[in-house]
């Protein structure tokens, strides 16, 4: 624990104050059955009567019309913020809540030796960053839709629009293989499209698969498949012109990154992914649909 007297004069900070707080519990660990139940009982008391006395506080002042702009100014300190959080006073922020959207899929993330970061929350719109493993991964798509993008989206309905932003490289896998946490489907889910050694480096092809149409294309080790139809009008793109890495749409003119889906016409709008694995010699896709 801290000296008082060391510290005279000196403003605690959030994290030292949490210390403080971890250094008791851990104290506490050491006593007998009765005296932690008797120092949690007493926390517990003390701690809703902090409650009910900020809560008191708020609704005498809450009419006073400096009331609301006094508040954000106090809690941009961070002890004063952490406690108003604490005791409901303050909701979380809106990249509070996308971030802790995030958390419940980051140990999938990690699992595979990836990771994400909330890179940007403005307005109804969060960006998301893939890290580590993650970031330029084959199944990166499939893994931001399936599980990132949903996470977000059911959590905070507020926001509308989940893009995911540019990585920082040095991520992904060294060979034409990848692994996605969320495309964990049985073998028997799983339809072969081409051998590898078909789809040269650069290549794309239109193919069917059942009753779908297909778009696969391979850049250096990375193989991503898409759902054959544009995202302007759903229409099949199999006569667009492939200039490098950009397919254009023939009936209208939308242009499509073939690396990523991106739509370069409409930004907001992209391929839809589908799932799509190397296994042994052969390139395998599930539908999503």
């Amino acid at each position: 624990m801290p000296d008082a007297a060391s510290l005279e004069g000196e403003e605690p900070t959030l994290d030292r104050l949490i210390g403080d707080l971890k250094a008791l519990e851990m104290l506490a660990d050491g006593w007998d059955e009765a005296a932690r139940n008797g120092a949690h009982a007493r926390a517990e008391a003390v701690d809703a009567l902090n409650k009910e006395a900020f809560r008191r506080l708020i609704g005498a002042l809450k009419d006073n019309p400096e009331f609301g702009n006094a508040l954000k100014e106090a809690a941009r300190d961070e002890v004063v913020y952490a406690v108003l959080r604490r005791h409901g006073i303050l909701r979380p922020s809106l990249y509070e809540r996308v971030e802790a959207a995030l958390e419940t899929v980051r140990p999938s993330l990690v699992s595979h030796g990836g990771d994400a970061e909330v890179a940007a929350v403005e307005g109804k719109r969060a960006e998301i960053r893939f890290l580590g493993a993650c970031d330029g991964c084959p199944a990166s798509q499939l893994t931001f839709y399936a599980g990132v993008k949903k996470a977000i989206q059911d959590q905070v309905p507020e926001i509308t629009e989940v893009k995911q932003a540019k990585g920082l490289g040095g991520g992904g896998s060294d060979g034409v293989q990848f692994t996605s946490p969320f495309a964990n489907y049985g073998d028997n889910e799983w339809t072969t499209a081409l051998p590898l050694d078909d789809l040269a480096d650069g290549e794309t092809r239109f193919i069917d698969i059942d009753t779908h149409s297909v778009i696969i294309t391979r850049f250096a080790d990375k193989v991503s498949c898409f759902k054959n139809a544009c995202a302007h009008m759903g229409l099949e793109m199999t006569q667009g012109d492939i200039i490098e890495t950009i397919l254009s749409c023939p009936h209208h003119g939308f242009r499509y990154a073939l690396e990523s889906g991106e739509c370069l016409t409409a930004p907001e709008v992209q391929l839809q992914p589908h799932a799509v694995r190397v296994k042994g010699p052969n390139i395998e896709v599930r539908i999503i649909a």
